[in-house]
């Protein structure tokens, strides 16, 4: 009943920048922390951002600086700008939301992911 969407993967020379978006859809009630994991090939899920409802932000220390987490809490969108982006950024890059749906408790949504690509 919710659903989570990606868009604006893509491939992309080292050194550029792309803005991914994520949005929630279906029945929601509520939304609290939002987050982009990546996945590259052979590697384990990490956490790249999360942010929380009122706007606090953390970041894995390989990305602090050039990404950037934010939110629309009316459109149920989380974005991650990627700036200054190096061949180690590539990976399948998926969103991850808590989400109040049709019953009265969190429960974790994942995107199906976004690939992401940068060329060296």
């Amino acid at each position: 009943q919710v659903q989570l969407v990606e868009s604006g993967g893509g491939l992309v020379q080292a050194g550029g920048s792309l803005r991914l978006s994520c949005t929630a859809s279906g029945t929601i009630f509520s939304v609290d922390d939002m987050a982009w994991y990546r996945q590259a090939p052979g590697k384990q899920r990490e956490l790249v951002a999360l942010i929380t409802r009122g706007g606090f932000t953390n970041y894995a220390d390989s990305v602090k600086g050039r990404f950037t987490i934010s939110r629309d809490n009316a459109k149920n969108t989380v974005y991650l700008q990627m700036n200054s982006l190096k061949p180690e950024d590539t990976a399948v890059y998926y969103c991850n939301a808590d989400i109040a749906s049709s019953r009265p408790y969190y429960i974790d949504y994942w995107g199906q992911g976004t690939q992401v690509t940068v060329s060296s």
